[in-house]
C-alpha cells in the first residue's frame, strides 16, 4: 500500500489563514452573489419590440402565475403565458406579446409594478387584521 507524504508546511487550517485573506475571500464570494443576482431575468433570443420571451432564474409557478395574471390585466397586452421548462431546473420562462401601443419590456415592467402594489395591499390588510385580532385577544 503506498504511503502518503504529509508536510506540515502545506497543511493550514482555517484558523491559520490570515484575517486579511479571509476578508478578501468573503468579499469575492459576495461579489459572485451580486453578479448572479443581476442576471435573474434574461431576454431569450428572437425577441422583437412587441414580442419577447424572458427567462427568470430561481423562480417557479408562484411568480409565473401571479405575474401572468398581472400582465394580462394590461389592455395593451395581446398574450402572456409562462412555462417551467423542466421540473429539475429552477427556471421559469414568460412570453409576452403586445399590440403596437407598447413594448414587451414595458409590459413586463408594468406587470412587476402591479404585482408589487398588490403584494403591498395584501401585506397592509394582513397586518391590520393581525393587529386587530391581537388587540381583541388582549381585551378578553
Amino acid at each position: 500500500m503506498p504511503s502518503s507524504v504529509h508536510s506540515q508546511d502545506n497543511d493550514q487550517s482555517m484558523v491559520d489563514v490570515q484575517p486579511q485573506h479571509q476578508e478578501q475571500v468573503e468579499q469575492e464570494e459576495e461579489e459572485d452573489v451580486i453578479e448572479l443576482e443581476e442576471k435573474r431575468i434574461i431576454v431569450l433570443p428572437g425577441a422583437s419590440d412587441t414580442a419577447a420571451s424572458f427567462q427568470f432564474e430561481g423562480e417557479g409557478h408562484t411568480l409565473g402565475n401571479a405575474l401572468r395574471y398581472a400582465i394580462m390585466k394590461n389592455p395593451d397586452v395581446e398574450f402572456c403565458g409562462y412555462t417551467i421548462p423542466h421540473p429539475s431546473e429552477s427556471k421559469m420562462n414568460l412570453r409576452i406579446q403586445t399590440y403596437d401601443t407598447t413594448t414587451a419590456v414595458e409590459a413586463l415592467e408594468k406587470g412587476l409594478d402591479t404585482l408589487m402594489d398588490l403584494c403591498d395591499v395584501v401585506t397592509d390588510k394582513f397586518t391590520a387584521a393581525r393587529d386587530g385580532f391581537n388587540a381583541s385577544q388582549m381585551e378578553s
